[in-house]
């Protein structure tokens, strides 16, 4: 098998899913009594994970969280962004036509997220994507995640291997950190979730625009 194995990261990269994240946010803070915060206070908490974003709300908007009720709140968190999984989410710019410029080109393409697997298996769907991917795995499926090798390795496998080589894409320090783990060239989108800038990374290639993939892809794999 000649074909390249991609691997994507989901939110940030594929996806801007913040928008559906804080309004699950706000809506936890609502029901505690506080203030809600915008996209700019939060955005780049967004890849950091919930928890992440729900504790900085807290403290940015009153006393700290409790630590025995994060629980509680987290769950109120996820039962409003599992039922609002993409009410206002939707595709970056140029993700669409480029995921099918790559299928037709026989790229074998899948999706490694550090969201919940639940989650993810409910997002690829509401926005169209999953005629695209041969793997689809998020946090939970196995006991590691990013940027532990074995995921990636997981996702590798379930595409049929690595075939002409594979490439890592995302928008983070994790992407980065787990294409090293795996020693495989690593691209990030500069318009992600990073909470670093971009180019203090260390990716092998940046993409500013993600109809730039293929081209990068080309340049990194021959």
């Amino acid at each position: 098998m000649n074909s390249p194995a991609l691997v994507f990261d989901l939110d940030g990269t594929l996806v801007d899913t913040a928008p559906d994240l804080l309004g699950a946010l706000n809506a936890v803070l609502r029901k505690e009594g506080r203030r809600t915060v915008d996209l700019a206070d939060l955005r780049h908490l967004v890849g950091h994970g919930a928890r992440a974003m729900l504790d900085e709300a807290m403290k940015r908007t009153g006393p700290a969280a409790d630590p025995e009720r994060l629980p509680g709140l987290m769950d109120d968190f996820i039962a409003h962004y599992r039922t609002h999984i993409a009410a206002e989410s939707r595709p970056f710019p140029g993700v669409e036509e480029t995921l099918e410029t790559l299928k037709s080109s026989g790229a074998r393409m899948g999706v490694l997220s550090n969201k919940p697997q639940e989650l993810t298996s409910l997002l690829i769907p509401a926005v169209g994507f999953t005629r695209f991917f041969r793997a689809i795995h998020g946090a939970g499926r196995l006991e590691v995640v990013k940027p532990n090798a074995r995921v990636f390795h997981h996702v590798i496998e379930e595409m049929g291997g690595e075939g002409a080589g594979a490439v890592m894409i995302g928008d983070s320090q994790t992407d980065v950190a787990t294409a090293r783990a795996v020693g495989c060239p690593v691209i990030v989108l500069t318009y992600g979730y990073s909470s670093v800038p971009v180019a203090s990374l260390g990716a092998d290639r940046l993409a500013h625009d993600f109809r730039e993939i293929p081209r990068l892809i080309k340049e990194l794999l021959g």
